[in-house]
């Protein structure tokens, strides 16, 4: 349990170098980095407790842009106000927006992508044990009642059949608000608890653009604003991601082909820390390092915005209840989307004996042993190149 005296002690250099660990070690997408944030700044570092990072995440979830990343701005924001809100989602992007640049640089001399099947073989067992025990902790806080609990399981089935992802947020957060709601029915703050609460979703219904039928000449100012719409409005996983770039750089502009887009999101997606890191691929393949900087800044920039603007409302929902009973179940649709896509992941990742018991050894020394997870994953990607070799 984090206390006043905790956070007051948490430094720069602290919150900086918990952050570029993280985004050194967090392979796995979304799901995972957000298990490792967990693991570190709630059980090993005590700088939040539970019920702190949980509204966080529930929030991360409403808001256009990359969750984990939004995650530890979040986090720094709470930890250290407007300079941790800078330090912490830098740090966390930068390792990953360097390695990304790097392999992008072999990309463009030799045509081809570095071979990094072996290393993400081994290490993705240890994410689907990392993730599993995130969500063990998590859901032991978040599932406060059994209509929280039944709320939980109807938000499985609903991504599990297919159902649109801020669909299930928003749906859970008027299941978990409806008790409230008829308690108060007549009062007037029902209203602007819910502007509150859910504005941020609407950004989702803007539009991109149509395709154009000739090559738009490039620039830097021109791809800045493009990679700044999309990080503005895009909601979902890479997949989604993957559509938003091919309409714009593919069909749009006429900048990539279709192999360039799918190599640049096959290595956002097996990179560490943010997904994201695809903008930063992107941008080098058509701007060299400059294109790479400007694409992350403008990708990434929304979400410092949208956290910075939403991030003080947090206590305000906290203290209204009806806003509050919203929120505990955005934030189990939350956990109910880790779960699906830990099972997803889990099934892609344990393929044979080997992985299995890379997945099983992981776990009894995290639940157990309470072992720190960057020794796991240095171990298993050890494994992993002389495996691959």
């Amino acid at each position: 349990m984090a206390s006043q005296r905790d956070i007051e002690q948490v430094s720069l250099w602290s919150l900086a170098g918990a952050f570029l660990k993280l985004g050194t070690i967090a392979f796995g997408g979304p799901a995972a980095h957000i298990a490792f944030m967990e693991e570190e700044f709630v059980r090993r570092r005590h700088w939040l407790t539970q019920q702190e990072f949980l509204d966080r995440l529930g929030a991360a979830n409403l808001i256009p842009g990359p969750s984990s990343t939004e995650m530890a701005i979040f986090i720094g924001q709470s930890l250290r106000g407007w300079a941790g809100l800078i330090v912490a989602g830098c740090c966390f992007i930068l390792p990953a927006a360097i390695l990304v640049t790097a392999i992008a640089a072999a990309y463009v001399r030799y045509g081809t992508l570095p071979q990094v099947g072996g290393i993400l073989y081994a290490v993705k067992p240890v994410v689907i044990a990392v993730v599993l025990q995130a969500l063990w902790k998590l859901a032991h806080s978040a599932l406060k009642t059994i209509w929280l609990s039944a709320i939980g399981i109807v938000a499985v089935a609903a991504v599990l059949l297919g159902t649109d992802n801020l669909l299930v947020l928003a749906g859970a957060g008027l299941l978990a608000a409806g008790p409230v709601l008829v308690r108060k029915l007549s009062r007037a703050q029902i209203s602007s608890a819910a502007l509150v609460l859910f504005r941020p979703k609407t950004i989702s219904a803007l539009l991109i653009a149509g395709g154009s039928a000739t090559a738009v000449p490039f620039t830097l100012w021109r791809l800045f604003l493009t990679f700044l719409k999309i990080g503005s409005v895009l909601f979902g996983s890479g997949y989604v991601l993957l559509a938003f770039l091919r309409s714009d750089f593919v069909l749009r502009l006429h900048w990539l082909t279709e192999k360039q887009l799918l190599d640049a999101v096959a290595i956002g997606q097996v990179t560490p820390g943010p997904v994201f890191t695809t903008a930063t691929f992107i941008g080098y393949l058509l701007g060299g390092v400059p294109g790479a900087a400007v694409a992350t800044l403008a990708i990434f920039l929304p979400g410092f915005l949208l956290v910075a603007a939403s991030g003080p409302l947090l206590p305000k929902i906290r203290r209204s209840p009806l806003a509050g009973a919203a929120l505990d179940g955005v934030i189990v649709g939350s956990l109910a989307l880790m779960a699906v896509v830990t099972w997803q992941l889990g099934r892609a990742a344990l393929v044979d004996p080997l992985t299995i018991a890379i997945a099983c050894l992981s776990a009894v020394l995290l639940f157990a042993f309470r072992l720190n997870a960057a020794w796991l994953v240095l171990a298993a990607a050890i494994v992993g190149v002389f495996h691959g070799a």
